[in-house]
């Protein structure tokens, strides 16, 4: 059996499981999970474990995959692309500033925490500009094409 077959067998029996707890925690209702600890932890726990377990197996494939890719592919792009990432990172840390700050619920997040937010926000910004502006030109060359 290939892997493929594998994890579409994997996938199919983890999304049953997902809905069957979801319709556990509709039937159960808000009011019951908010007011109940016992059903918070009969109905919810569950489905969050659900959860916890398809993400540690996301996060072990992409690694697999990506040292399996190093190791098979071209490393000097690999590097490349790691180390703009990294410069892209950096800038969005430079650009950004960290107070110390009262949240909501009364605790402080430190100036340290603030600029590393702040630096992840910008972060995504540039990517996701970049992204667009990738898309853009690549449909304006297509059009030309």
């Amino acid at each position: 059996m290939t892997l493929h077959k594998i994890l579409k067998y994997l996938a199919l029996v983890i999304g049953v499981v997902g809905l069957i707890l979801w319709g556990r925690v509709l039937m159960a209702g808000d009011d019951a999970i908010e007011n109940s600890a016992d059903v918070q932890a009969s109905v919810v726990s569950p489905f969050l474990y659900v959860a916890y377990l398809v993400f540690a197996i996301i996060v072990l494939l992409v690694l697999f995959f990506v040292i399996k890719g190093l190791f098979s592919g071209d490393i000097k792009r690999t590097l490349i692309a790691v180390g703009s990432f990294i410069i892209v990172v950096a800038i969005a840390y430079v650009l950004t500033d960290g107070t110390e700050k009262t949240l909501s619920d009364g605790t402080m997040l430190s100036a340290s925490a603030d600029h590393w937010v702040g630096a992840g926000l910008v972060t995504f910004y540039i990517l996701a500009g970049a992204a667009v502006l990738l898309m853009v030109l690549s449909g304006v060359r297509k059009l030309i094409n």
